[in-house]
């Protein structure tokens, strides 16, 4: 076995010394495996060994080998929520002098600021971006992680993971590329295309078992245990972990059902728990807004339990997460989105519902991979003597089957999703207008260099391909030789689908010579497929009416089925620039707090790539899309634009400001001290004082209550 002190071979003492006093001696049978392969002399390397197992830590390892020798490392993630737990967790690399940042925000920058540290964190969508803008820092890598490289396998994240590994590839081909992952299937085919060693193990620090639960009994592959049964499966088995000492995390169907679930244990599981205690945490829920949803999460939170979904905010979902931590939720209800790459290990997993809707599919199995990534987050290591994963079954057939395709079967084989259309549009034009390619025999030997073509032969995409570079000329965005226009930079700068652009443009281009209202132009957003649209219900008769209403306002649609999505979405956008209350605008769209953030942030992204759009062409909508920008950052009306450029004052304080005759930064020079105490409180008053006495009365540059740009 490798002690951390046989390390300082490859990496200095301090590192080692680093480890030691976070109590780590000596390596996992896996990490010991990639040191001997070469992990500290650089070589590539695909490491695919089970959650728990040390994966990231071998991670850094490389990095601050690479750090403290003067290099620099970026680490990929698939989520935001993900990047910055990634940058708290290596901020501690600071005590041996090695700096650490993070960029996973607006795309349109090149973060030269970034290049200052040894460490960066980052999407692959936001990699992406800075390659696409420029960025210098990035042609000077020693170090690409990429953890949850699966996700290669992904519609969503896979093509432009592919498309940024093959680049960054290309811009440095001396640096260590490491693929980490708990699921891949097919992992010498990746490894192969990463010219990478395979570290390939099913170790754990914790025994895992893998079984069914159905009618008070665990199935496991050769083994029965019955449970104390008294009421259903559900109750039995969280009462079951809790009395162990143990947290579980439930998996459900959908945000509802999740919902559902933590409501029904909540009687069940508050008399563990400190209700003290588990009160604050409550408290901390309803002080991020006092929506249905909010007062919902926090009544489960004040019973130890709670649910989590991508309809809350992030604040919410950090609370909630931080509960589990400490200990005190001892059950988490939660969509299938928790395990795509959240460290939140528990006791127990549960798999309340293996199926999941699919649009036009219906309800349909999920993959196996989709099972694994759920199972590794059962056993806590120096916590639980082992963790256990279960499925739920209605019957007896159905545990057999469950038990041969979940438990005993293997992991689909990830392939390439590059040559879907949407995805060659971006990523061809940003290859072309990147300089990767100048004509079609480089773009063609670019292609063959991805992980598609390792998987088949690249003619298979000649087709699909010539389509995607013909739209591409005939939208202006390349020359006929494929050198690429200014538009067409200035398209892949902004990352956003070529489609889009096309979207916006023409729109734009029709609506010169009429009257363009705000609807006009988010409903033209919306439009666009970087835009997820809202879902119409049935009763939500309302949009027909909307429709018929502002008929003038909006863009042409052919597809009525589109335009009652797009009208929907455009309509809360409308309420959030309205000032709106979130509780109302939740209620009235059957939608979370943290839904209504999502769609205004995508908003906000596609309005102000429609006004660079629009300057750029000279479409003479500029000023007005720019206006709108702003305030679907704040969510706030046009006669608070001047206040908004206050660091510190955001919607809510702005209108406060507006009513009480402070209408412009003028009229602010003038105020004192103590009135607007009386309105902001004395700190935001002082602040806002100093600010103008400052700046002159010329204000801006800094972020508000909501963040951004201004």
């Amino acid at each position: 076995m490798l002690e951390m002190e046989d390390l300082t071979s490859w990496i200095p003492r301090e590192v080692a010394e680093l480890y030691q006093n976070e109590g780590i001696r000596e390596l996992y049978p896996p990490q010991a495996a990639a040191v001997e392969r070469g992990l500290l002399e650089g070589k590539n390397m695909l490491i695919s060994v089970p959650t728990a197992a040390g994966k990231t830590m071998l991670a850094e390892l490389a990095m601050l080998r690479s750090a403290l020798s003067g290099g620099r490392s970026l680490y990929i993630v698939p989520l935001r929520a993900l990047a910055s737990e990634k940058h708290a967790a290596f901020s501690r690399f600071s005590a041996l002098g090695v700096k650490v940042g993070v960029s996973s925000g607006d795309m349109e920058r090149r973060d030269e600021y970034l290049g200052r540290n040894q460490i960066v964190v980052a999407t692959s969508e936001k990699a992406d971006s800075l390659i696409r803008n420029g960025a210098r820092w990035i042609r000077d890598l020693s170090v690409l992680v990429v953890d949850e490289i699966h996700l290669l396998d992904s519609p969503n994240r896979g093509p432009t993971l592919e498309m940024t590994i093959t680049k960054l590839m290309r811009l440095n081909p001396k640096m260590q590329v490491l693929g980490l992952s708990a699921t891949v299937a097919n992992a010498r085919e990746v490894a192969a295309w990463l010219e990478a060693e395979l570290v390939e193990s099913r170790w754990r620090p914790v025994e895992l078992k893998e079984g069914v639960i159905c009618d008070g009994v665990l199935h496991f592959p050769g083994e029965e245990v019955p449970l104390s049964r008294r009421r259903d499966d559900l109750v039995d088995l969280v009462e079951d972990t809790i009395g162990q000492g143990g947290q579980i995390l439930i998996f459900d169907s959908s945000r509802r059902n999740a919902e559902a679930t933590a409501t029904k244990l909540a009687k069940v599981v508050a008399k563990a728990i400190d209700g003290v205690v588990a009160s604050r945490f409550s408290e901390k829920i309803l002080a991020t807004g006092e929506t249905d949803m909010a007062k919902r999460l926090a009544n489960c939170v004040r019973s130890g339990v709670a649910f989590h979904h991508a309809g809350l905010l992030a604040e919410q979902r950090a609370v909630v997460e931080m509960g589990f931590r400490s200990g005190l939720i001892k059950a988490i209800a939660s969509t299938p989105t928790l395990a795509a790459g959240l460290n939140l290990p528990a006791r127990r997993v549960l798999i309340k519902s293996y199926r999941r809707y699919e649009g036009s599919r219906g309800m349909v199995p999920i993959p196996v991979m989709e099972y694994r990534q759920m199972a590794g987050r059962a056993g806590r290591p120096g916590l639980d003597p082992r963790g256990e994963a279960l499925l739920m079954a209605k019957n007896e057939a159905e545990v057999r089957d469950l038990l041969d395709h979940y438990v005993l079967g293997e992991p689909e084989e990830i392939f390439s999703k590059l040559a879907m259309e949407p995805a060659l549009r971006t990523h061809l034009l940003s290859t072309v207008a990147t300089g990767f390619a100048k004509d079609a025999e480089e773009l063609k030997r670019f292609v063959d260099s991805t992980f598609y073509a390792s998987q088949q032969e690249a003619w298979h995409l000649e087709a699909t391909m010539e389509r995607v570079l013909e739209f591409l000329i005939e939208g202006g965005m390349l020359e006929a030789d494929l050198r690429p226009t200014p538009l067409g930079e200035l398209v892949s700068r902004l990352y956003i689908d070529p489609l889009s652009a096309r979207i916006v443009v023409d729109n734009l281009r029709a609506k010169e010579k009429t009257k363009i209202t705000d609807l006009t132009l988010l409903h033209m957003i919306t439009m666009t497929p970087d835009m997820d649209t809202l879902y119409v219900q049935s009763s939500d008769g309302w949009v027909e009416d909307f429709i018929d209403e502002h008929a003038c306002e909006l863009c042409p649609e052919e597809n009525y089925d589109w335009m009652m999505r797009e009208a929907k979405t455009a309509a809360l956008l409308l309420e959030w620039i309205a000032e709106s209350e979130e509780e109302k605008i939740a209620d009235r769209f059957r939608v979370g707090p943290g839904d209504i953030r999502r769609v205004a942030e995508t908003a906000e992204w596609l309005i102000h790539s429609a006004g660079r759009l629009s300057e750029h062409l000279e479409l003479g909508a500029t000023f007005r899309i720019y206006q709108l920008e702003k305030r679907v950052h704040y969510g706030a009306g046009p006669d608070l634009l001047g206040l908004l450029d206050l660091k510190g004052i955001g919607r809510v304080r702005a209108r406060k400001l507006h009513r009480a005759g402070y209408t412009s930064i003028e009229r602010l020079k003038e105020a004192k001290v103590a009135n607007l105490s009386e309105i902001l409180g004395p700190k935001i008053a002082e602040k806002v004082i100093a600010q103008i006495r400052a700046d002159g009365g010329r204000v801006g540059g800094e972020e508000g209550e909501g963040g951004g740009r201004w």
